[in-house]
């Protein structure tokens, strides 16, 4: 064996000519002196390659600086629009608090509070603006409630525990606890508060049980715990059944709510006058389609476009329907067609009515209620009063 401190036996003459020596770091011991790699005879990356290389990654790191640039630019004003609606919101619910609800009677129809009105209630004082539009013609008193909340709970403790099925009588159904449980679970879904288990649970469960014992001719209706949830989310609990039950009772909810299939058809057709004067085109191509109002319009005028739009939105909606009233809920239906006309005049009747009974998750408020104010309701001078 040989010492470490021994150097190498030199390389064959024969091969020293197939291998190129680099240079070695200053102070590396003599026998380490070269590090030989094949192929010398490889040429040299030339100069232009290296130079369009060094400026192609310079170019790379500059358009990556300029995005990152746009992306700080973009949050700002992001931040900027933000802080600019919170100031708008805030400034008009110090305007509702301060002037217009202290005054209720002498300016809720002044022109300045239906152009505040129009561009949506700030959410602190929605509650409030909702429960005086809507009024309370009814005259529900709090103890009402409890007296109707304790009987729907005596109610409850005496059905049977068996579960609702198919064959089951539409009263049974529609008076049963268990259908009742059933819808609040599909209620808002996403929000995960109005589900077995969540904070809305019992308040939603107690307004429809109380409800079905209030008015026991219409009883409990698929679509209502979406209007009791909209409610609930912007009222005290007493509060949002008065509300409730006085939407309720408006005589276009009540049609649709007692399946009063006569008066369902009077609206169809009265807005199929309002929808030919302002849509023609597409009002033709439904026709032709044989696509009816009644394929969209049902789901929408029984949960007051809660469950069709987005949540924000429904509500701004909301904010103008406890003002207008029935009419509104159909000059919306007619906003958003318009919205979407040039969508809907391309589909034939299966992705129409797919389209229109789930609306996309993503629509523009300002957007759709500048649709919505375009739309004329009259038609020869004829009002949806007067249609209808």
């Amino acid at each position: 064996s040989r010492s470490l401190s021994t150097p190498p036996p030199p390389l064959h003459p024969s091969l020293t000519h197939s291998f190129h020596c680099l240079p070695s770091p200053p102070n590396t011991p003599a026998s380490l002196t070269t590090m030989c790699v094949c192929c010398s005879n490889l040429p040299a990356k030339p100069a232009e390659e290296a130079q369009k290389h060094r400026q192609q990654y310079e170019e790379m790191v500059a358009q990556a600086k300029k995005r990152e640039l746009k992306e700080a630019q973009k949050r700002r004003k992001q931040l900027e629009l933000r802080c600019k609606v919170e100031e708008s919101i805030g400034n008009a619910a110090q305007t509702w608090n301060q002037e217009i609800l202290p005054n209720w009677s002498t300016m809720c129809n002044s022109r300045r509070v239906r152009d505040l009105w129009w561009q949506g209630v700030p959410p602190s004082v929605r509650g409030k603006v909702w429960s005086l539009a809507v009024g309370n013609e009814l005259n529900i008193t709090h103890e009402l409630y409890n007296i109707c909340l304790a009987r729907a709970r005596d109610k409850w403790k005496s059905m049977p525990t068996e579960p609702v099925t198919e064959g089951s009588s539409l009263a049974d159904r529609e008076a049963s606890l268990e259908l009742i449980k059933l819808d609040i679970s599909r209620t808002f879904p996403h929000l995960c508060i109005f589900q077995q288990g969540g904070p809305y649970y019992d308040v939603l469960h107690s307004i429809l049980g109380a409800y079905t014992c209030y008015r026991p001719d219409v009883g409990y209706v698929q679509g209502m715990s979406f209007i009791a949830a909209v409610l609930i989310l912007n009222l005290d609990t007493a509060d949002a059944f008065i509300a409730f039950s006085n939407l309720l009772n408006k005589p276009c909810q009540m049609a649709f709510f007692r399946v009063d299939h006569s008066l369902m058809l009077t609206y169809f057709a009265a807005f199929e006058v309002f929808f030919d004067e302002n849509l023609p085109k597409l009002f033709a191509h439904f026709k032709e389609n044989k696509l009816t109002p009644d394929i969209y319009l049902i789901d929408w005028i029984f949960t007051l476009y809660s469950k069709s739009l987005p949540l924000d939105l429904a509500c701004r909606v909301w904010d103008v329907f406890c003002r207008d009233g029935d009419e509104f809920l159909f000059r919306v239906a007619l906003g958003i067609l318009r919205l979407y006309e040039d969508v809907l005049t391309r589909m034939d009747f299966i992705h129409n009515a797919q389209f229109l009974t789930r609306l996309p998750d993503h629509i523009p408020p300002d957007q759709l209620f500048s649709h919505i104010h375009a739309v004329h309701m009259t038609s020869k001078n004829r009002k949806w009063a007067q249609v209808r």
